[in-house]
């Protein structure tokens, strides 16, 4: 039987529960420091998962930036960077996007409909994989525990924080608060209208809360299993 992988659902979040405004430019939720705390996350990680909306949105690298780290996965027997990830029921990625062209191994996982496009869009850039005729992320991360991922980070978007919590597959969620006010109602939010489980009263584990700056961290156990850090 495969081992799934410890999951960790990260996002900087406004105090309203929003990851962006609507404006052309990105939000900036983080100061340097959480951004360091993240890059820290991101190099203790065997895999870092993106959605294909935030991708086309930010366009990100989604590396471990700092050299010491990396040259310590190296050390420890790990390829440099982590396996980066992609999500997309569509398939509409672009082969232009920076996230193809930094880094280690890609891997896009997907649906039976999209599979081809995927391939032919990234030609050799990264793996291609379905899960399936609509996307299963039980069987997504099956895939990746085959691969040897044991630790995975999720940054987002809120649909994938969302669809991830909503069937309990995610093992501690890292929330980054940031001192701003949002107020937007179709800018984009951490989590959105779902079934969570245990409804509404159900109250998760609080594993730390930590001042970064003028950023507060909160982590949480959504559910109890051992972290095989």
């Amino acid at each position: 039987m495969t081992t799934r992988p410890y999951v960790v659902l990260s996002a900087a979040m406004s105090v309203d529960g929003y990851l962006d405004d609507t404006n052309a430019d990105r939000l900036h939720l983080s100061n340097e420091a959480d951004f360091d705390r993240v890059d820290q996350v991101r190099a203790e990680s065997d895999a870092i998962l993106i959605g294909a909306t935030t991708m086309r949105k930010d366009n990100p690298r989604l590396l471990v930036n700092s050299e010491q780290r990396r040259a310590a996965r190296v050390a420890a027997g790990k390829p440099e960077y982590p396996l980066k990830v992609a999500v997309t029921a569509s398939g509409d990625l672009s082969a232009d996007l920076k996230f193809w062209h930094h880094g280690g191994q890609k891997l896009v996982l997907t649906v039976d409909s999209a599979a081809e496009k995927v391939r032919t869009t990234l030609d050799g850039l990264a793996d291609t994989v379905s899960v399936g005729p609509e996307f299963d992320w039980v069987l997504a991360l099956e895939e990746l525990g085959r691969r040897g991922v044991k630790r995975l980070m999720v940054e987002g978007g809120g649909t994938i924080h969302t669809q991830i919590m909503a069937q309990n597959l995610a093992d501690e969620v890292h929330l980054a608060v940031a001192p701003l006010l949002v107020g937007q109602p179709e800018a984009a939010r951490f989590l959105g209208a779902a079934a969570y489980p245990g409804g509404s009263t159900a109250r998760m584990r609080v594993l730390e809360v930590k001042a970064i700056g003028d950023v507060v961290l909160i982590r949480y156990a959504p559910k109890e299993r051992t972290d095989p850090k």
